[in-house]
């Protein structure tokens, strides 16, 4: 990735498919970080159990096709996107995907009910919140 692309954010919210049972989410998002790696992407995954919600930031081709990828995965449904736009400045810059198992549902369905700035601005202001594995 060359530093001069200008970067781009997307902030999506998911419910796992009931048939599933809960993914082991540790492995999948080991599997996406060596990927995520090659394409510029960080962000951070967060699963309460039920429900996804993930930022992605990186080159906006990249984290674009990405979200397609995702909006096909048979392992979640209503899907959405809660916000997207231009980014100036990386917002995850330790780790390349972290994740963060939520204890409850509160805290996230709080974020699936928002949408746009109101729905990242909660987001992050929930992340300190989280224990982030990286």
């Amino acid at each position: 990735m060359t530093q001069d692309q200008p970067l781009y954010e997307i902030l999506y919210c998911s419910t796992l498919v009931q048939e599933f049972a809960p993914p082991p989410v540790g492995a999948i998002v080991a599997q996406a970080r060596a990927r995520n790696a090659e394409r510029g992407i960080t962000g951070l995954l967060v699963f309460d159990g039920l429900r996804f919600c993930q930022h992605l930031e990186g080159p906006r081709e990249a984290v674009e096709a990405l979200m397609r990828r995702i909006e096909r995965d048979p392992r979640h449904i209503d899907v959405r996107i809660a916000y997207e736009g231009a980014l100036r400045n990386r917002r995850y810059t330790g780790f390349g995907l972290g994740l963060a198992e939520s204890e409850g549902p509160h805290l996230m369905s709080g974020v699936h009910a928002l949408e746009g700035e109101t729905a990242l601005l909660h987001f992050l202001a929930l992340r300190p919140s989280f224990d982030i594995n990286g």
